[in-house]
């Protein structure tokens, strides 16, 4: 019963030693956008994901700064990125964005900030309570921790997948569309074209002569 409740603890304390926000935003051109997470203690895992969802060549510049404004990781021209940092000093952490690189597409990024601290076992009420701190069902927690977020990694690829590939075929058909319009304007064109000419040739714009 100890041991059950000491699991069933720890696994409270995994739950609520993380926490994080999964977001959208369009990012216009030429455009910066900030996001700020918060570190209440040094030595704290920060999770950041991010990637392009849709927009031009589906990538953007990024970078990450502590709260010093020193800057930790920066990218440019990234598609897509998953990084985990440790942050060595307390205080609010930027994440910012830029889309410098287009004049005139936006860009629809989906990102992911956590902010974790890693779990530690505390020692047992009593002396000879529990035997062993790391037991097999405690194990097992952390390999399906694992394997959870190695699902979470996949459906996120495959998410951004799914979207690139549909950006491309919205973009394609929208093509085809106006060159189709085009091309049927043209054919108009050219028919109204050909009947002012045959129009013209047949018209009679000579003298006449009285014999």
């Amino acid at each position: 019963m100890a041991r059950l409740l000491s699991t069933l603890l720890f696994l409270l304390s995994i739950s609520l030693t993380a926490y994080g926000a999964a977001l959208t935003t369009l990012l216009g051109a030429n455009e910066r956008l900030c996001f700020y997470a918060d570190v209440d203690k040094a030595g704290e895992k920060i999770g950041f994901y991010f990637a392009v969802q849709s927009g031009g060549s589906f990538d953007i510049d990024f970078d990450i700064k502590d709260p010093n404004e020193k800057l930790l990781l920066a990218g440019e021209r990234e598609r897509q990125g998953d990084y985990v940092l440790t942050a060595n000093t307390v205080g609010e952490y930027a994440f910012c964005f830029e889309n410098d690189i287009s004049t005139l597409t936006g860009k629809l990024v989906d990102f992911d900030i956590m902010v974790e601290s890693e779990p530690r076992r505390e020692a047992p009420a009593k002396p000879g309570q529990i035997s062993e701190q790391t037991s097999a069902l405690e194990e097992s927690v952390f390999r399906l921790n694992n394997m959870l977020m190695g699902i979470k990694r996949l459906q996120k690829h495959f998410h951004t997948s799914e979207n690139r590939g549909f950006d491309v075929v919205k973009s394609t058909q929208n093509r085809i569309f106006w060159y189709a319009v085009l091309q049927t304007a043209g054919i108009i064109g050219m028919a109204v074209l050909q009947v002012y000419i045959l129009q013209t040739f047949f018209t009679s714009t000579g003298r006449r002569y009285k014999v």
